[in-house]
Parts: C-alpha cells; structure tokens; sequence
C-alpha cells in the first residue's frame, strides 16, 4: 500500500461507512484510483468451469450492487469479478445504519437487505463491452423481500442479465433477508436450482451456475446442500457468504444485527469449504471465500480445496491493493511448493482443516 492509498483509507474511515464506501466507487468511476492492470504468471493462470482466468484471486459479490465499475474493477488485478446482488425489481434494502465498522477486529458487519436499483439497470450497464472484458465477469442473483415466488426471482434475474456475463451465482445464504436462508433446505433448494438450470437451456449460451452457501449450516444441512448440488449438476459451489456468529469480536459494534464478515470468518468458512471438499471427493469445483486478508489466507483456501478465492471487506481496511499482493503471495508460495499451477495445490492441504 502506497502512502496515497494510505491517506485516502484513513480518510474514507472518517465517513460513515455506507458513505465512504460510494465515495470510494465515485473515486473508482472517475478514473482517479490506480489499477495495477493484469496481474499474472504462468502458475497463476487457471481455468475454472471453462473460464480463463489470469489468477484465481476474484472479487466477491456486494462491492459493487448495481454493475457501476465493472470496467474499472476487470482493471484492478483480479482475476474474475462478481457483481450484485441484483433482483428483478429496484428495492432500497433494510433501513439506515446497516453497515458498520469492527475496526478492532478488521471485520465488517452489514444487514444491507439486497438494496439494489434493479435487473434492468443492471442489465443496461452489464452489456457494455461485454464481450471485450480482460477477466471473466459474473452477477449474484438475488430475489425481492416482498416476493411470492422468490425462486422464480432468480430465474428472472438470470434471463435478464445471463446473456451479458460469463457466470452467475443464486445467491440463498444471505442472512439479511428475511427466510432467504430456507431456500438452502434440501427441496427447496432443488426447485430453485433446477429453475434456474432449465432457464439456460434457452440461453444461447453456457453459462456456469454457481451456489453460494452459509456458513453455519450443521453438517447435516451441509452434507444435504452437497448432494443436491451433485444431484442437479450445479457447475460450482461458493464456501461462504457471511455468518450471523460473534464469537470472540472485540468491537463495539460486535452486537449489531447482519451478517459478519472479515477475518473472523476465516477459521469457520475455511472449515465449511474442506468439509465440502471432503463430501463430494473433491469433484465439485469450489470458490473458497471468507475472511481472506492476505496471500497466506488465500492460500489456505486452496489447500483446503479451492480452485479460485473471492475476497472484499479486507479491501475496506487494505485498499485495493491488497489484490495485487494477494496474487504475488499465492505465485510465491505455489513457487515455494514446487507447485506448477494452482489447479496442482486444490486439496492438497485440506486434512488439515477438517
């Protein structure tokens, strides 16, 4: 980190965290954040459900709801970005405050509620060069608070704005909106992925369908979650989304109702994602996200089985870049294990969390 990007975090921390996190993508918009570009080498090149990837360092959904700075962030050393939420109508989310800072434990907490302007004005900026972008690009469909059919909102979502990215995410492990996490309940979950399935078929093009996943599902709910994804053939799973745990926080804001997200996630995701491993014999391709803060966490994620990692709230406390260093770190430490690519390090640490 650079002493500009230095001074401008601690700037930005000034502000209410909802209003410095606009700020800093008006700032990301204007042109006036610098990117490092690509980032890649040789190991850090991968492919993942058909997708070339410069390196498997991706940004999470929720950094940028409305698809606003997807041109700058494809520029910002990922190697894949995730943008959305996004439901089918505009819908302002939970009431103000509902993002909040533990700076003490460099984590975050948020109870947005899928506040979002909708698929349309996704839409309308995700088409933009979408054919032109240096990195994959994908969307975390989301489903309206007040909807009858919440599964049929995600179908809806994937039809409106699947043609315009390389890879979308049902996103049913959020815990800010109220019952979403039912939909992870063996059935249910099966109806909504299938939706979603048979919508591609009417697609003019593959694309691969993620899951997105809590982190305090047991592990009966979670060898359950597993066996329905094999069973509809879901092309990847994402370990995980926030937790609604406070163990051990020392912010005073540790309290706050939404979910958690940062550093002290890392141990809990990062066991969910081994397990997950585990269950389905290291054959179902896993995005490992969740308190990543550094090129050793990130790395960890892949041992335990990760082929790609996602990360965003460490970038509130790191700047952004903290994404180029991350993928140096994984090519030095892949270097340092004799490892030629990252597809050879997936697993081969995952005994070890389990």
């Amino acid at each position: 980190m650079n002493v500009i990007e230095k001074l401008a975090l601690k700037a930005l921390h000034k502000v209410d965290p909802e209003r410095s996190h606009t700020l800093a993508l008006m700032a990301m918009k204007a042109g006036v954040v610098p990117m490092p570009g690509i980032v890649t080498s040789d190991r850090l090149k991968t492919t993942f459900c058909g997708m070339e990837m410069t390196n498997p360092v991706g940004l999470a959904a929720g950094y940028d709801k409305n698809a606003t700075v997807v041109d700058a962030l494809t520029q910002a050393g990922f190697g894949f970005v995730e943008v959305g939420a996004v439901t089918p109508r505009p819908q302002p989310g939970n009431p103000k405050p509902r993002l909040f800072r533990l700076t003490e434990d460099q984590a975050v907490i948020n109870r947005f509620g899928f506040n979002n302007e909708g698929m349309e004005a996704a839409a309308a900026r995700l088409t933009r060069r979408s054919r032109h972008r240096p990195v994959p690009v994908g969307l975390n469909l989301g489903a309206n608070k007040d909807s009858d059919d919440r599964a049929a909102d995600y179908v809806k979502v994937f039809n409106c704005c699947g043609p315009f990215v390389d890879f979308v995410t049902v996103n049913v492990s959020s815990p800010n909106t109220e019952k979403l996490r039912d939909l992870q309940g063996a059935d249910a979950l099966r109806g909504l992925l299938q939706g979603v399935l048979d919508a591609r078929k009417d697609h003019d093009k593959y694309t691969p369908i993620f899951l997105k996943i809590a982190p305090d599902l047991t592990d009966a709910e979670l060898a359950e979650v597993a066996g329905v994804a094999q069973e509809v053939n879901v092309d990847a799973v994402i370990a995980t989304n926030t937790t609604l745990s406070r163990e051990g926080l020392k912010s005073v804001h540790k309290d706050e109702a939404g979910g958690l997200s940062g550093p002290p996630l890392f141990e809990k995701s990062t066991r969910v994602l081994a397990r997950l491993s585990q269950l389905t014999d290291g054959q179902m391709p896993l995005i490992g996200v969740g308190g990543i803060a550094s090129a050793e966490d990130a790395y960890q994620k892949i041992l335990a089985g990760a082929s790609v990692v996602q990360l965003y709230s460490s970038l509130a406390y790191k700047g952004i870049s903290l994404v180029e260093e991350i993928a140096r770190g994984i090519d030095e430490r892949l270097e340092r294990d004799g490892f030629a690519c990252v597809a050879d390090a997936v697993g081969t640490g995952r005994e070890a969390w389990l």
